[in-house]
């Protein structure tokens, strides 16, 4: 059995990946081809947003979103401490200080209620200066978007939405992707939608941030690629990857009504067993994984492994325990919810062919 089953996946839609490929292979077009201002369109339209900038990986997206915001040396940007690394690594590349955000237990994303106090806290110690938030849809589930984006407009910051786990997520019918200022995706092949390598996006409906995001994405262009007006970055979309997305885009609708199947039925099977995740009302999630909590995890564990069943742990360190982060001198207990999390939690297969 697979945790996520990525080939159980490609003979599903084999026919018509090989195709896509194979299109690619004839135009030859190989970077920025027109396959790649298909999925483009095809993904603003899904998203529900004026603009998709693709990019080469989810982290670069989220270096490109900074970028664009222009977040430096000085400013503090808040993201949860429960979550991968690539969230506050961007921050700190772009000679920012990340601000960590203790976790909402019952959804795992980041708390509100603590985000500000850690605004207010940063206010009164007058080190640096806030500028962003950078909020991550967890597992498949949009973060309180409702709620930061009050807590961001009180305190005149912006929102960053990560939307890597949460594509094909939804608070009230509005879908991941359009809640902040900037969002931002990961194709990493285990994300809901991944190609075979690496890839990015950006959605905004800002038109200046689009056309910085266009410049950025390549050495900081101009008019052409021998007019260079701003410093950028290497980041383009492979044609091949784009052409790969655009098939598992369409097929994206179905996969994520089978997710939310197999999510029910667990829950049915193992609440009572575990602590079983939470979807507010109003929510959807595409269920990028689904995620248990249990008092004895390494037990647990121990079990599905003895029935060949796979289980991962996302994430077993927060950021603030992170050795590249000691420096900023946080203690054990200045999150008690991420740090529980972090002891506690592990992942069951999840894919839209289980």
């Amino acid at each position: 059995m697979q945790f996520i089953d990525l080939a159980a996946q490609y003979q599903h839609l084999k026919e018509k990946i090989d195709a896509r490929i194979q299109a690619v292979l004839d135009h030859g077009h190989y970077i920025m081809g027109p396959e790649v201002q298909e999925l483009e369109q095809k993904l603003s339209e899904y998203v529900g947003v004026k603009y998709t900038v693709s990019c080469a990986n989810g982290t670069d997206a989220l270096t490109l979103a900074l970028m664009v915001l222009d977040v430096k040396e000085g400013d503090a940007v808040f993201c949860p401490t429960f979550t991968f690394f690539a969230t506050a690594e961007t921050i700190a590349f772009e000679g920012a200080t990340p601000v960590f955000v203790d976790s909402d237990e019952d959804t795992f994303n980041i708390c509100p209620a603590d985000l500000e106090k850690r605004i207010e806290a940063t206010l009164a110690e007058g080190k640096l200066k806030p500028k962003a938030i950078i909020a991550v849809d967890l597992f498949g589930l949009p973060a309180n978007y409702p709620a930061l984006r009050e807590i961001a407009d009180k305190y005149d910051l912006k929102i960053i939405e990560d939307a890597a786990q949460g594509f094909g997520g939804e608070i009230n019918g509005r879908r991941a992707g359009s809640f902040g200022d900037i969002a931002t995706t990961s194709f990493f092949p285990a994300k809901p939608l991944g190609c075979y390598g690496d890839g990015g996006a950006l959605f905004t409906n800002n038109d200046e941030y689009a056309e910085l995001l266009k410049s950025y994405r390549v050495h900081g262009k101009g008019k052409d690629k021998y007019d260079n007006v701003r410093i950028g970055m290497n980041s383009r979309l492979d044609t091949i990857q784009a052409a790969v997305l655009l098939e598992k885009l369409a097929a994206f609708p179905q996969e994520l009504i089978n997710r939310n199947e197999a999510a029910e039925k667990y829950t049915a099977e193992l609440r009572g067993m575990y602590k079983t995740p939470v979807v507010p009302e109003g929510y959807v999630s595409s269920w990028a994984q689904y995620t248990l909590t249990a008092a004895d995890r390494d037990a647990e564990m121990a079990k599905y492994k003895a029935r060949g069943i796979p289980t991962m742990v996302y994430y077993g360190t927060c950021m603030h325990q992170q050795t590249a982060f000691k420096a900023l001198g946080y203690q054990e207990g200045d999150f008690p919810t991420a740090e529980k999390l972090a002891r506690s939690v592990f992942s069951l297969p999840m894919h839209g062919y289980l």
